[in-house]
């Protein structure tokens, strides 16, 4: 639960002496912690499904509509490419990118439930703001007080979830976060398709209804307990041992809590989180969590298909409706997968989950962009069975993303850093998440327009040195406490020369 420091290496063996159940009290607190996942979700699924309403691009990006209606059968590639519509989708996540560090701060210093708080009281505003919006004005203040709470809710839900959970459930705990982010999709889906029905105010409704989520998650906040690591961390020893013991349904928590308040030590020493981070002891850190697999997480494509996936059906000739409804299917499979993730991860383990994935939507990237080059050009209709063989080519591709680089993308990195750089290197997973998630929506629908079916070629060799990357770089992590983190990197064949505890000796300042 706690990261122990890199200097002593007596921290971190006493994992085998802690007890825990499964209480009510702990299920509680992860169900409601992880309904930020539901924010985030949400507006995944819901911010493409309202960019394809004809309501909404006839008030506010005409010229989209009329191309749309000119092409309104047929295959077009360019048919949304309009930098302001796609930048209605982008801009929460630029805000989310700048927010998180903000969260890192609240995080640190406040404690995990007070950034939950936030994050549920800026999305529901964010919210209000877009179901009434008037202009394109309004409607991305709307998104960015989203992406505000989208920052602060993705940078505490994951820790914590990690925090909370005991070493041999940690990762479908972590991955409850998932689960209600791929449950916000699909309701957001099933409510975009119902509300494409109501003239011509529905997607006002599909926009406004994300202050339910908002609303359940501050509520629930308010009775939530704040996770025994930030407790002690802040220096509230004796409630930190009793969140601890009612947590873990025991009171024999004294090897636990002794490695929580050792990690409290090693973190209270470091002043600068951030620059604490770049040293070379924590270079695995840096560079799997921090970096890569955020940045990759994006790079598969997926969320585009989620962003987008209304879009890119009636791009490719769907109608209105059939486009909704196989962008609902698709985020069912998402939901699916979310499951298999859970039940399975911590028997598998996430090195498995991550390569074996990576292989499936290497060949439905393949598959899909063979097809729509074989069968494919402006003006032409889809015919109904490569639509259905299209569709399910996705759901695959969905259902590989889902169980794999989806939930993983936020479990791994949570697991990877020690307390004293947690909340700064949990901050630039959300950073480095949120640049590559808001430069792949804005930039999409124009990669689409330009280079048309080659886009999920280029999707493909992206994935292939992703799983390159974790075959090399990444140790297995499964049922490992997070106290024990460290020492995978000490032994492994690349990273041992990083983490050797005497680095430090010989680094300039600052490194």
């Amino acid at each position: 639960m706690a990261g122990a420091a890199f200097g002593n290496p007596e921290q971190g063996k006493r994992a085998h002496l802690y007890e825990y159940k499964i209480t009510g009290y702990f299920i509680f607190a992860c169900i409601v912690a992880a309904l930020g996942g539901s924010l985030f979700g949400y507006d995944l699924g819901v911010s493409g499904g309202v960019t394809s309403m004809d309501d909404f691009l006839k008030e506010f990006f005409p010229k989209v509509y009329r191309r749309k209606q000119e092409n309104l059968k047929e295959t077009d590639y360019c048919k949304y490419d309009n930098q302001v519509l796609t930048l209605f989708t982008s801009s929460l996540y630029f805000a989310a990118l700048v927010s998180t560090f903000a969260a890192s701060h609240v995080t640190r210093q406040k404690g995990r439930r007070a950034s939950i708080l936030v994050g549920s009281v800026s999305f529901f505003c964010g919210g209000l703001v877009n179901a009434f919006a008037k202009n394109i004005a309004m409607l991305i203040i709307g998104r960015i007080l989203l992406g505000f709470g989208i920052g602060f809710g993705n940078q505490a839900v994951p820790l914590y979830l990690s925090e909370m959970a005991p070493a041999k459930i940690r990762g479908a705990v972590n991955q409850l976060f998932q689960l209600t982010t791929c449950l916000g999709v699909l309701v957001a889906n099933f409510i975009n398709y119902g509300t494409n029905h109501i003239h011509p105010w529905g997607w006002r409704l599909s926009l406004g209804l994300a202050t339910v989520p908002a609303t359940l998650m501050f509520v629930g906040g308010l009775f939530l307990p704040e996770t025994p690591n930030s407790l002690v961390e802040q220096g509230k020893l004796d409630e930190g041992r009793r969140v601890l013991e009612r947590v873990r349904g025991t009171k024999n928590v004294d090897a636990e809590f002794a490695d929580l308040v050792d990690a409290s030590t090693a973190a209270q020493a470091i002043k600068h989180p951030f620059r604490n981070l770049l040293k070379r002891k924590n270079r695995p850190q840096l560079i799997i969590g921090a970096l890569g697999i955020p940045a990759f997480q994006q790079l598969t494509g997926n969320n585009s298909i989620l962003f987008y996936a209304p879009v890119i059906f009636q791009s490719l000739g769907f109608g209105s409706g059939a486009a909704l409804y196989s962008s609902t299917i698709t985020s069912a499979a998402l939901l699916l997968a979310a499951l298999i993730s859970m039940g399975l991860v911590d028997k598998f383990g996430r090195r498995a989950f991550f390569l074996e994935a990576s292989a499936e939507m290497i060949l439905c990237n393949v598959a899909v962009a063979v097809t729509l080059a074989l069968e494919f050009g402006k003006g032409v209709v889809i015919p109904k069975g490569i639509g259905i063989f299209l569709v399910l080519v996705i759901c695959m591709f969905v259902l590989a993303y889902g169980r794999s680089w989806g939930p993983l993308g936020w479990l791994v990195p949570s697991e990877l850093f020690p307390l004293e750089t947690r909340s700064a290197g949990q901050s630039m997973v959300v950073g480095v998440n949120m640049i590559f998630t808001a430069l792949i929506a804005q930039t999409f629908l124009a990669c689409l327009c330009h280079l048309k079916y080659g886009i999920f070629l280029l999707f493909a060799g992206l994935i292939a040195i992703m799983a390159t990357f974790i075959f090399f770089l990444l140790p297995e992590t499964k049922q490992v406490p997070i106290e024990e983190i460290h020492f995978l990197f000490e032994n492994h064949w690349f990273w041992k020369r990083y983490v050797c505890s005497d680095d430090d000796v010989n680094m300039k300042p600052g490194q």
